[in-house]
């Protein structure tokens, strides 16, 4: 019936829907939940656009990427610059001059480097072994224990002696008053929501939702002759070979009768001792004003609880350490073994992907599939 069935109605799914239906193939779009853009979706709570599964801020330094997601949405001019909260005390992120600046009293770069520098010596590390080394490293320990610590232990519930380096490699740290956290030469929110958005994508394209393609595998693979799949892999394979470790977020969201709460779209909270990672104040990703450009009185904010991810929750940071590596290699062998099936996205790869970074995929698939 359908040339293609596709899982999961996120942005990968999407992407690959449109770009099937515009090379002149039939496309089935089914998802589990009861709506689409998966993990990006925002929903509308008192003419705020309210990130449901968490913030999500588009950058990229991919021109293709931004030239092609630019014709479903327009992006407004939303720079992420969160804050962190230790105790009360209220520091900038990426690490920069301001953040230097409030925790030793310096000035200059120069002063900046040389504290951080007699820090690192002091610690004697020279080959960083896991993220607690690479992190003193990169900034001392007095921003490692007020800014990092906390923050990261409560985010992958495991010591950062125990997590990897690599899972900080990518730290920003400025010698300079820049308080853009991306850097990328592309950024913003879509004006109206992520969901408007995947809508354009899949418009003209038949979408089911509330389906569970697993439920009813044997009878969806017979409406099409090929499956893109985005769900976890290790679910596809009913979990034979063990189970994908995750982090899941539980989210927490209030509306409170005021127009302002914290000032700002994310305060991260990095003491150990506060039991939420960060409170999103949705309005500010749209700078407080509603499409027309009003002020909005009411404000809606979602406090974040990371935790272990267990069947029946949603999955959302693969634990990307060794022993997970290895249980996805054996699932990738499975997978590419399925002649009829394609696994991509997040959950389908197995893999910590920013929003450019799943298009970017989707698009070179349908390179080689509808070529």
């Amino acid at each position: 019936m359908y040339d293609y069935l596709i899982v999961g109605a996120g942005l990968y799914g999407a992407v690959f829907a449109h770009e099937a239906k515009k090379a002149g193939k039939s496309v089935l779009v089914i998802d589990k939940r009861p709506n689409i853009a998966g993990n990006v979706y925002t929903e509308k709570v008192e003419g705020i656009n309210v990130h449901k599964y968490g913030a999500h801020i588009f950058h990229t330094n991919n021109k293709k990427v931004w030239n092609y997601i630019t014709q479903f949405a327009e992006f407004n001019r939303f720079t992420n610059s969160p804050v962190a909260n230790y105790h009360g005390e209220l520091y900038s992120l990426p690490f920069n001059m301001y953040t230097f600046n409030k925790m030793w009293g310096v000035v200059t770069p120069e002063e900046a480097a040389a504290k951080i520098e007699e820090q690192r010596k002091t610690a004697g590390i020279t080959e960083p072994k896991n993220l607690e080394e690479q992190a003193i490293s990169l900034v001392g320990t007095d921003i490692y224990e007020k800014l990092i610590k906390g923050y990261t232990e409560k985010q992958w519930g495991r010591p950062c002696t125990e997590l990897p380096s690599f899972i900080i490699k990518r730290l920003p740290v400025r010698l300079t008053f820049d308080n853009n956290y991306f850097n990328a030469l592309y950024q913003g929110i879509p004006v109206g929501g992520y969901t408007k958005m995947v809508a354009n994508l899949l418009d003209g394209i038949e979408v089911r939702l509330n389906e569970d393609y697993l439920a009813k595998k044997a009878e969806y693979d017979a409406m099409a002759d090929k499956v893109i799949y985005t769900g976890a892999i290790d679910a596809y394979f009913g979990y034979k070979l063990g189970t994908l470790e995750y982090r899941s977020v539980r989210f927490e969201n209030e509306t409170l009768d005021k127009p302002n709460f914290q000032g700002n779209a994310a305060v991260n909270y990095t003491d150990v001792e506060t039991p939420w990672t960060r409170i999103i104040e949705h309005k500010w990703f749209e700078f407080g004003k509603d499409e027309e450009g009003n002020d909005l009185p009411k404000t809606v904010i979602s406090r974040e609880y990371s935790s272990e991810w267990k069947p029946g929750d949603e999955p959302y940071y693969p634990v990307n350490d060794e022993k997970n590596g290895q249980l996805y290699a054996q699932y990738k062998e499975l997978a590419e073994k399925e002649l009829k099936v394609i696994f991509g996205g997040r959950l389908g790869e197995y893999k910590y992907y920013d929003m450019d970074a799943v298009i970017a995929s989707a698009l070179d698939m349908c390179e080689k599939e509808l070529a």
